[in-house]
């Protein structure tokens, strides 16, 4: 079963980069955060509700809270870089440049939870696709005239993805410790909304007043957060069962460049598409291998 919340979350987070690229063209990036956080806090509301009335919410502590502070610390830290990269990169880029997360989560994962036992050989193939998968990335953002060397926004792109590893690895810690998917969902969200206020509040309008884009509304915001927040609960379900291995569900999670991919070929008509399709071909056949050894 927690295969199939991966893969929820995979085809959610792919949507979700596309509707981030659409708010975020021509649009200034801290006003769609921050929006973002808002609606994602809204959505989950009444689970916070829920909680204070009944009795039953786990975060009625200190210790608690503070975690779930630092949980949404990193993942604003990780969307504000995104956001910035994914508005300023090809969207195909942006999507293979993801593909750096589940590498990342796979080391720690191992050194962590000591997960390398329990991989199976098909997964590690299907990693090791995901790896050669990475290093073809390199070459399309050369061919592109992307380096870290005359690009601040590949730079921004690739902390965000160590940030959000970072962030996957947590979320398997918490729910290793009993927290529940909902309530993690819906503290983290909140305390997103307020960070976000804090930073809106220094440097929003600052923003606006030396040349960055003015703010626009558009519905795309608000199916951003739709889908990031049916992308995080399936994935903290996932994480949830005592059976779930976080590098797999991370590698199977990759697959949402493919939304991503698609959408930038077909919609946007993004260069070099031969190179991006020997990429995704990599990264479907590795996902595939994901899949397969979770369910044999």
């Amino acid at each position: 079963m927690w295969v199939a919340f991966a893969i929820v979350s995979m085809l959610s987070l792919g949507f979700y980069d596309v509707f981030k690229k659409l708010a975020l063209e021509r649009n200034n990036v801290f006003w769609v955060l921050f929006l973002n956080t808002v609606f994602c806090t809204l959505f989950m509301l009444p689970v916070l509700v829920k909680g204070f009335i009944d009795g039953s919410y786990s975060f009625n502590n200190w210790h608690n809270h503070g975690l779930m502070l630092v949980k949404a610390a990193i993942v604003t830290s990780s969307w504000l870089l995104g956001y910035f990269a994914i508005k300023n990169l090809p969207l195909t880029l942006q999507g293979s440049i993801n593909a750096l997360r589940p590498v990342l989560v796979l080391v720690g994962a191992i050194i962590i939870f000591d997960e390398g036992s329990r991989i199976n050989a098909l997964q590690w193939i299907g990693i090791a696709l995901g790896v050669v998968s990475l290093a073809w990335i390199g070459f399309i953002g050369r061919r592109e005239g992307v380096t870290l060397k005359n690009s601040l926004w590949l730079l921004s792109g690739l902390l965000s993805v160590v940030l959000w590893a970072a962030s996957g690895l947590y979320d398997k810690w918490l729910m290793s410790h009993g927290f529940h998917p909902l309530e993690v969902e819906a503290w983290y969200s909140f305390y997103q909304f307020v960070i976000m206020l804090m930073v809106v509040a220094v440097v929003g309008r600052r923003f606006n007043s030396i040349g960055h884009d003015r703010f626009q509304w558009r519905w795309s915001i608000l199916l951003i957060s739709v889908f990031i927040a049916v992308a995080d609960l399936t994935y903290f379900y996932a994480l949830s069962a005592p059976e779930a291995l976080v590098s797999v569900a991370s590698m199977i999670r990759r697959g949402s460049a493919l939304v991503a991919f698609f959408y930038g070929i077909f919609v946007l008509h993004e260069r070099n598409v031969r190179l991006k399709i020997i990429d995704q071909s990599l990264l479907i056949i590795g996902v595939a291998l994901m899949i397969l050894g979770s369910v044999l």
